[in-house]
């Protein structure tokens, strides 16, 4: 397999390392690597980068930032997609509709 045409991803790691190949890693507001995260399910691995809670300057916290995505790596295929930045199984939700409407019908 090519670095367009990965070998499907059997493990997380795998789905890991075929992000990490595609996208820039996401930074924390210091420089450094944000945490990166892998979400098995049956189909596919929502891959995601976690960031902590920001706070003013009162020490009370502030609202995440809008806007971002995750990625799902296709386990038959290694494809990948983003979607939004939905809570895991919000994002899981879309990505099945998403492939599901990609079918044809019989």
């Amino acid at each position: 397999m090519t670095a367009d045409h990965p070998a499907p991803p059997t493990t997380p790691e795998q789905a890991l390392a075929i992000v990490r190949s595609r996208y820039a890693q996401p930074k924390l507001p210091d420089g450094t690597a944000a945490p990166m995260h892998v979400h098995e399910f049956d189909i596919g691995y929502l891959v995601y980068a976690t960031f902590p809670p920001t706070t003013d300057a009162t020490g009370r916290p502030r609202p995440s930032a809008p806007g971002g995505s995750k990625i799902v790596v296709a386990k038959d295929t290694g494809e990948t997609v983003t979607v939004p930045n939905y809570p895991t199984e919000a994002a899981i939700a879309l990505y099945r509709k998403q492939q599901q409407a990609r079918r044809p019908n019989p």
